[in-house]
């Protein structure tokens, strides 16, 4: 055997063992298959080194005849037995996969040793209409359809790879297009991971979807469905909870896969929604799912000061077989943070808490042909309590002295008709929703499934005051625009079934419709037909 020969078995091998990739795995399995195939990994470069210098020193051994050196030719024979049987011993273990490469294995841009790095593309594109005229409130997600004819949702570019033997890392960047053509880039994640730390822990840095649930954590090509559920959107906002952090994880030493996750990150910004989010806005103007329409001032935040005024995220997940063809996937979730409700709020801080449960159970039988066929019935459910602190809008009633009330100022009315700048009283709002889906595989490569969706809340005091708000151009003594209800936090409820073909493992084809039913605003029939394609090879999606 050649030098040349054996360095290429080597390679050979390094590729087998990267080519754990799986549409859908339990997460206890993967993980562990994964640190069992990193310990393989290193003692078989370790054992392809040694044997690499062993020939190499065979090269300079004279064969003198009658003498006690070995001839070259045995010596080889020898170590190709070896490495004969550590190959052998590689093909025995079942989480590796030797498989001829195929277009969707990895893009790889680079190999050094354990480290490398692999790149995929997702395109994600809908085209449909709807009867709404309001197809940016009707689709709040950010990467749902956002108007008829066509809607490019997500353009995904994911960078991930080997550092080297401690950790990995990952990047997802992001392109998409807002119904008026602007183009949106956007680094969606990019973190690093542990994969050797001691006592069943990993630690989790950089910036990343929060892990609070089931879909918060999933990026938009692993939906069952065309949009985001409302739930999301009312909690987390138009492109879910993420931020800057970290997040430490441990493996329960339990019989069955038992994980605890704790999660701390920046409470400010638009992906902070439900807490020190941006996009403050009120009346008319507030978005779906954005926690500022509670007619207070946007601009009121105390900023860092202590710890406390970061966000925590604690979730507890757990999985188990209940037969050979039924898996249970159960978990419970919390968000503690600080919002940026109230006047001048440096004093005392107020607080958003969200808590929610989620289970999936899936059913496949022993016998499947490629996964098929199987049910899963996912179901989310999440509660919301907001404290909002005080304000007084008589703080900026007329700024710019022309004895007008400003635009957007809220205005109360007194019996005489008097109108002043209203004083809101500090409050806790609660919000509340759920959804679940159930998903049909009926046979290889057909999908049916059906969502219901509900959001809802109690109304709040300022709700129910008759406020008024203010245009900047009609007389203070005038009637102005009223500013209830608030709309963010309507009750709204919606039914979505759909079915998805996936002609291959790297395109599919869903065609979803929508019926609507949002309070003080009417029912809407949408319809969505979407289409997706992969480039390269993604990593394999959490059960």
């Amino acid at each position: 055997m050649k030098l040349k020969k054996l360095v290429g078995l080597s390679s050979a091998l390094a590729l087998s063992a990267m080519s754990l990739v799986a549409q859908e795995a339990k997460p206890v399995e993967l993980k562990q298959q994964f640190e069992q195939l990193l310990l393989l990994q290193k003692q078989q470069a370790e054992q392809i080194e040694s044997l690499k210098k062993q020939l190499e020193a065979i090269k300079g051994q004279p064969v003198t005849p009658g003498g006690k050196v070995t001839p070259p030719d045995v010596k080889i024979q020898d170590l190709e037995r070896r490495v004969s049987e550590l190959t052998n011993n590689w093909a025995s273990k079942p989480w590796l996969v030797e498989q001829k490469w195929k277009p969707g294995d990895p893009i790889g841009l680079g190999r050094s040793g354990a480290s490398y790095l692999n790149m995929s593309l997702i395109g994600l594109f809908t085209t449909g209409t709807s009867t709404a005229n309001d197809i940016g409130a009707l689709q709040p997600g950010g990467h749902d359809p956002n108007q008829r004819g066509f809607t490019v949702q997500n353009i995904e570019t994911v960078f991930e790879g080997m550092v080297d033997p401690y950790f990995r890392g990952q990047a997802n960047l992001i392109y998409g297009m807002d119904a008026s053509g602007e183009s949106l880039f956007e680094l969606e994640e990019v973190y690093l991971e542990t994969l050797s730390l001691p006592g069943n822990l990993q630690l989790k840095a950089g910036q990343f979807f929060t892990e609070f649930g089931r879909l918060n954590p999933s990026h938009p090509h692993s939906w069952s469905f065309v949009d985001q559920p409302l739930i999301n959107n009312r909690m987390f906002g138009a492109d879910g909870m993420r931020n800057p952090g970290a997040r430490l994880s441990w493996l329960l030493p339990t019989p069955f896969y038992s994980e605890f996750f704790m999660t701390i990150q920046n409470s400010h910004g638009p992906n902070a929604y439900s807490f020190r989010g941006a996009g403050h806005a009120h009346g008319d103007e507030a978005e779906e799912g954005a926690l500022v329409s509670t007619f207070r001032h946007p601009d009121n935040d105390r900023g860092v000061k202590t710890i406390t005024d970061m966000l925590f995220t604690p979730r507890l997940v757990t999985s188990f077989e209940l037969t050979d063809s039924q898996t249970v996937l159960m978990g419970v979730s919390a968000a503690f943070g600080p919002n940026n409700s109230g006047e001048e709020n440096f004093a005392s801080k107020t607080v958003t808490q969200i808590v929610g449960a989620d289970f999936t159970w899936k059913w496949k039988p022993t016998n499947h042909t490629k996964g098929f066929p199987f049910v899963t019935w996912k179901t989310e459910a999440m509660l919301r309590k907001n404290q909002v602190g005080a304000f007084d809008w008589s703080s900026e009633e007329d700024e710019d002295d022309n004895g007008k009330f400003d635009a957007g100022v809220l205005v109360d009315t007194m019996n005489n008709g008097t109108k002043f700048a209203a004083v809101m009283a500090a409050e806790t709002l609660t919000d509340y929703g759920a959804y679940t889906e159930f998903l049909y595989g009926f046979r290889p490569g057909w999908v049916a499934g059906i969502r219901y969706d509900w959001v809802g809340g109690k109304r709040g005091a300022y709700e129910k005051r008759g406020l008024l708000k203010a245009d900047n151009e009609t007389d203070n003594q005038s009637l102005t625009e009223e500013a209830g209800p608030d709309h963010s936090r309507g009750d709204r409820w919606r039914l979505s079934p759909n079915i998805t073909w996936y002609p291959s493992e790297f395109s599919k084809i869903r065609l979803q419709y929508n019926y609507d039913d949002r309070k003080h605003i009417g029912h809407d029939h949408s319809i969505w037909l979407q289409f997706e394609f992969l480039l390269g090879s993604h990593g394999a999606h959490k059960f």
